[in-house]
């Protein structure tokens, strides 16, 4: 049995050895070998500071050369990526800076240029109107097209085709009124149909409900044009009996007492017989989907009116 009173259990506990040996003891007792060793290093590295080689390089400089060396040259290496890629990273930079930059004024110079053609077109177009109003032998005023709206005549319910019309910025402060003939230089475009202060509504020769006097020129066969299909108009009244051709030309023929006498109107595209009158399709001189500027042809003086029956000279 376990007795706590033992003496074996009274007895000190004596300390167990260490397993190596103590470093401060081992150092005094080999100190003699230890300053040897410090004494012949310091004597090889002051041989070393003496010693020359090749191109009088002292010895030590020589062996730090070595030993730092390969260090020397991964760092050089290093370094030399990171000054590459920090150069190349700022000419990529400015060049996308200057990239943004020649965007910006291209996108600004082709704006300018568009607009300049623009311009450039318009000033022609107001050359070509005012040539062509000097030539008239009838007084006209020029007008712009703001606008383009549906004929009034069309009726709430009425399921007929809607009449096509467009809006001048011209009106009774001008003096117009209505019935009176537009023009461009390619041709007849309508009349006037409604006056308002500042503006007026025009039908044009396309519409179903309108109306123009014409020749045929080469034959001097005489109709009446109104509005067709597909942006035509149809030649009414021309008997089968008379000659039309394929291409001839249509002017207008001045016996409506609107529409001034010689006015390009359009182009014989199609002619069949019919019953007594012949199906005839014109096309218009005028693209009137691309209207801007126009001629109101104004009433004329008593001085004119026999010059209106007078058809106009080639242009």
């Amino acid at each position: 049995m376990f007795d706590p009173n033992s003496p074996d259990l009274t007895r000190p506990v004596q300390a167990l050895p260490h397993e190596g040996p103590d470093m401060p003891a081992f150092v005094r007792r080999h100190r003699s070998f230890f300053i040897l060793l410090v004494a012949v290093a310091a004597q090889i590295l002051l041989l070393s500071l003496q010693i020359t080689r090749n191109n009088h390089v002292p010895l030590i400089r020589y062996w730090a050369v070595e030993a730092f060396d390969p260090l020397q040259r991964s760092l050089g290496g290093l370094m030399k990526v990171y000054v590459t890629a920090y150069r190349t990273y700022g000419h990529l930079w400015r060049a996308e800076q200057e990239n943004q930059e020649l965007h910006i004024q291209l996108v600004a110079a082709q704006a300018q240029i568009q607009r300049l053609g623009e311009q450039a077109e318009e000033t022609q177009r107001l050359r070509t109107l005012l040539d062509f109003k000097n030539q008239l032998p009838f007084q006209t005023a020029a007008a712009e097209v703001i606008a383009s709206s549906p004929s009034p005549l069309d009726q709430p319910g009425d399921n007929s085709k809607v009449l096509t019309a467009i809006v001048i910025d011209k009106g009774s402060d001008c003096g117009l009124t209505a019935d009176l003939a537009v023009i461009t230089p390619e041709g007849v475009v309508g009349k006037i149909l409604a006056v308002f202060p500042h503006s007026a509504q025009v039908l044009l020769i396309t519409d179903p409900s309108s109306g123009v006097g014409v020749t045929i020129a080469q034959s001097r066969v005489q109709g009446i044009l109104k509005g067709g299909s597909n942006s035509f108009c149809d030649l009414h009244y021309v008997m089968n009996e008379e000659v039309v051709n394929h291409g001839e030309a249509v002017v207008t023929s001045g016996l409506d007492q609107i529409y001034p006498k010689g006015l390009q109107v359009g182009t014989v595209v199609n002619v069949g017989d019919g019953n007594i009158y012949k199906t005839i399709a014109v096309k218009p001189s005028v693209d009137l989907n691309r209207l801007e500027l126009v001629l109101v042809v104004l009433k004329p003086t008593a001085a004119e009116q026999q010059a209106l029956n007078l058809p106009l000279r080639p242009q």
